[in-house]
């Protein structure tokens, strides 16, 4: 089993088919490449979603062998400066492609981490060379792109891969690298990617260099992940008035799985759902772990906050808000 090269990138889509998920957009964006011209695009959306995977793949069918010298891609969130725009896009953009396109193209990854006056030096250049460049944008916040921009583009909007999709993904590679996965633990890589594929594939790489073999356990122990029963018996005991109890299976979950605060309080979320207990509870106990989290973002200390989240969980249980 080779595990040297970076599983996302040697797994990597280079056609459209070989893409899972977004047939909506796929369909729409082959319709543009096979008529040998395309208009700006925004990509936005989720991260491991396939927004640059997509740019590469138009780019690759648009110039064949020629694509490398008509393809200039910039991470935004290096560089974002109005300096770039003028220097390395400008210069880009207002020299003709070397092939039959007339036009080149120009990937900007992270757009929406370009300060606003790059943006509207971007706007300019974009206006300026739509003879002989073409830009492609991915960004995960739409709302941060200036108007202007987004209204000279083609905006596709990128969802969360189902579980169907990213299983698709992890069968090709299971299958490459000989690798045995219970039906199980494509749940957990599921549940621990939470729709981005590229985090699946990670999860996938870091847990065969331990076994081949995989399982939900494996899983959910490399992804640093709650397990959902360890969780319901803390649901259980804190619904059930066990403050005490629930406490200590917290504890002994964090302690002996080395799970963080924050992927407790996830674990929690699902687990609230699955509980068989009136509606307006779940809205509440919901309501509640959303505090919690904000709160430890916010830099408050992990087990204070969960102790506090137990004994509001002991009051809905009880009937009290």
């Amino acid at each position: 089993m080779n595990h040297i090269n970076i599983w996302t990138e040697k797994y990597r889509p280079v056609t459209f088919d070989e893409m899972v998920g977004q047939q909506e957009i796929l369909k729409r964006v082959r319709s543009l490449v096979q008529a040998m011209n395309i208009p700006h695009l925004m990509f936005a959306g989720p991260a491991g979603t396939g927004k640059s995977t997509l740019a590469l793949i138009i780019v690759k069918e648009l110039f064949k062998e020629k694509w490398k010298e008509n393809y200039l891609e910039l991470n935004a969130s290096d560089e974002r400066g109005i300096d770039v725009v003028r220097q390395k896009v400008k210069d880009f953009a207002r020299t003709k492609a070397i092939e039959n396109i007339p036009f080149k193209v120009i990937f900007l990854d992270e757009a929406d981490a370009l300060t606003k006056e790059a943006q509207q030096a971007l706007r300019r250049t974009m206006e300026n060379y739509s003879n002989t460049c073409r830009f492609i944008m991915s960004c995960n916040y739409s709302s941060r792109i200036i108007d202007p921009i987004q209204s000279r583009c083609v905006v596709f909007r990128f969802k969360l891969l189902e579980k169907k999709d990213i299983k698709k993904r992890i069968e090709v590679i299971a299958e490459n690298e000989n690798l045995n996965i219970t039906e199980k633990a494509y749940d957990a890589v599921y549940e621990s990617s939470e729709g981005d594929c590229r985090k699946a594939i990670n999860l996938m790489q870091a847990t065969a260099a331990i076994s081949p073999d995989i399982t939900e356990d494996m899983i959910l122990m490399v992804s640093s992940a709650a397990k959902p029963a360890d969780m319901k018996i803390v649901l259980d005991y804190a619904l059930a008035g066990d403050f005490l109890g629930a406490r200590d299976k917290l504890l002994d979950t964090m302690l002996k799985e080395s799970v963080s605060g924050t992927e407790i309080i996830k674990g929690i979320q699902k687990e609230i759902w699955n509980l068989e207990i009136e509606p307006s509870i779940k809205v509440r106990l919901t309501e509640k772990t959303g505090e919690a989290e904000f709160r430890m973002i916010e830099g408050s200390d992990e087990f204070v906050q969960l102790q506090a989240l137990l004994a509001s969980f002991v009051l809905a249980g009880k009937g009290e808000s």
